[in-house]
């Protein structure tokens, strides 16, 4: 049974400020108000010297509940296909990438060398001044806000990779659920309340906040007890949010993720070698998920020349016969056709749809072709359209091609189809797409964001607020800590990574050399 109502520290409470429902309108739920942001944010800080100080396995099994609770519910999936129309395949699927990257962050925690431990013994006799006893390591940095994500209601939501890797940080969790799911967030928010109850965590470690308002959102980045956040999201939210953590008398970090427009650029080879295959896998990603994917190609540029205009001519056609597809909310299906119609009036670009009947929110897919004088006279073209659309760009020369890639804004991903021969003769192309994407990719597409150490899902602004940091993967749990250095402490008064026996076992930095030994 839903309560509606916000859940903290494992209670549902009463607020005050109005009701709202979503899609499919399983409950309605109600807003939090002003007072409830500062009530959350205190619990939160209360819970944080009692969570940061459970050992690791102890953290590890918390994550590891939160799993099982999930997998074990069934509901969650049929209350976000209500509210946001995704398929139920594609739901389960994404519960299991949920469970999957709660059940590796515990892996990580249980392993321990995320705390990046250095060590640099005493040298006493050194000249021309003695070397201190100096010992280093991540801790967890303090309570987080989280903002659930609209196009993933689980993995990137309550329970997603944000909270995952902040819960295994060791900071207490206040999710600040998003409106297009709400019911679903509930039920991922009781998920988490059951396994911190059967683990014995702090009652304070998880939180989560019903609201449609800015306001909170804001009220919640600006408290002095919250000290980092985590958002995926629209440019203008993102950097909102973004501009309200750096204006607190102490300012925060806040890792915005807003988007990107993906290019995916075909060099001449490959598009002799397997146009078809590149037209036909390049609609399957732009209309994946109707196109609703922080990884959608938004972008295609190639050279001019017979190879590229089939491949462009193949891609027209796939993307004419294209399905229209339900969109997550109505507000994101207006966005979608806003800026359709916006890159329709731009002059010099010719638009293809797919010949589907279009019922709001169902959205066509869009493909536009023009030349690379108009995208680099048109900033419009540029911008991210979020939904299933993309811009071919159409390159005289190879140095033209170079002069748009060096155009292109910060990105989550670029990818470049090329044989040997292309990545030989276009290898200024990497060079330049390293300075302006967080992933590069070879001969693929870049919808599908792998769970592992070697991931990073992030890039320059305005794609991320921080290009340093990632969002997926296990680096994550890097943005929810924060460096400590302990110089001549005696060993009973040091973390357990840091003492001489290493009773954890983990890797270590001793005197500039990787080891799991003590002494």
């Amino acid at each position: 049974m839903l309560s509606g109502k916000s859940l903290i520290a494992g209670e549902p409470v009463e607020a005050a400020d109005g009701v709202f429902t979503a899609a499919g309108a399983l409950a309605t739920f109600q807003e939090a108000s002003g007072a409830l942001v500062e009530h959350v944010a205190g619990v939160a800080a209360q819970a944080f010297d009692a969570y940061r100080a459970v050992p690791a396995e102890a953290r590890a099994d918390f994550l590891d509940h939160i799993a099982a609770e999930l997998e074990a519910n069934d509901g969650i999936i049929e209350s976000a296909h209500v509210e946001t129309a995704l398929p139920v395949p594609r739901l389960a699927g994404e519960r299991g990438r949920t469970v999957n990257q709660l059940r590796v962050f515990a892996g990580v925690v249980r392993e321990g060398s995320w705390i990046e431990a250095r060590i640099d013994r005493a040298v006493p006799g050194r000249t021309p001044a003695p070397r201190p006893d100096i010992r280093r390591m991540l801790i967890p940095i303090g309570p987080v806000a989280i903002f659930g994500a609209s196009n993933f209601p689980l993995a990137f939501s309550v329970a997603g990779g944000d909270t995952a890797s902040a819960l295994a940080a060791g900071c207490p969790v206040i999710v600040k659920a998003h409106p297009a799911h709400p019911a679903t967030s509930e039920v991922a928010a009781r998920a988490i309340i059951a396994a911190a109850q059967a683990t014995g965590m702090p009652a304070g470690v998880f939180s989560m906040l019903q609201s449609t308002r800015p306001d909170i959102a804001k009220a919640l980045v600006q408290h002095p007890h919250v000290k980092a956040v985590g958002f995926t999201g629209s440019l203008r939210a993102g950097r909102a949010l973004f501009d309200a953590g750096a204006a607190r008398p102490d300012p925060i970090p806040v890792y915005s993720e807003m988007g990107s427009v993906n290019p995916v650029f075909i060099l001449p080879g490959a598009a002799a070698e397997r146009g078809s295959a590149i037209a036909e896998a390049m609609k399957e990603s732009v209309t994946l998920g109707v196109g609703q994917f922080c990884t959608n190609p938004g972008l295609a540029i190639g050279v001019r020349a017979a190879a590229f205009d089939l491949v462009i001519e193949q891609l027209t056609a796939r993307m004419r016969e294209a399905q229209a597809g339900p969109m997550l909310t109505q507000g994101i299906y207006q966005s979608f056709e806003a800026g359709v119609r916006r890159l329709s009036q731009v002059e010099g670009l010719s638009m293809v749809r797919a010949s589907a009947a279009v019922h709001a929110p169902k959205a066509a897919p869009a493909l536009f072709v023009t030349e690379a004088a108009v995208f680099l006279r048109c900033p419009e073209v540029s911008e991210e359209v979020f939904g299933p659309s993309s811009v071919v760009v159409r390159c005289a020369s190879r140095d033209e091609l170079y002069e748009v890639a060096r155009h292109l804004e910060g990105q989550l991903t670029a990818t470049i189809h090329g044989t040997p021969g292309d990545l030989d003769e276009y290898a200024t192309l990497i060079s330049i797409l390293e300075q302006k994407a967080g992933r590069l990719i070879v001969n693929g597409f870049p919808t599908g964001v792998e769970i592992c150490p070697s991931m990073h899902h992030g890039g320059p602004y305005p794609a991320t607020t921080d290009s340093r940091s990632t969002s997926v993967g296990t680096a994550a749990i890097n943005r929810f800590a924060r460096p400590v250095a302990y110089q001549n402490f005696p060993q009973a008064s040091l973390p357990l990574e840091l003492r001489d026996a290493n009773p954890r076992r983990i890797w270590r930095l001793v005197d500039g050399e990787l080891t799991k030994e003590g002494w």
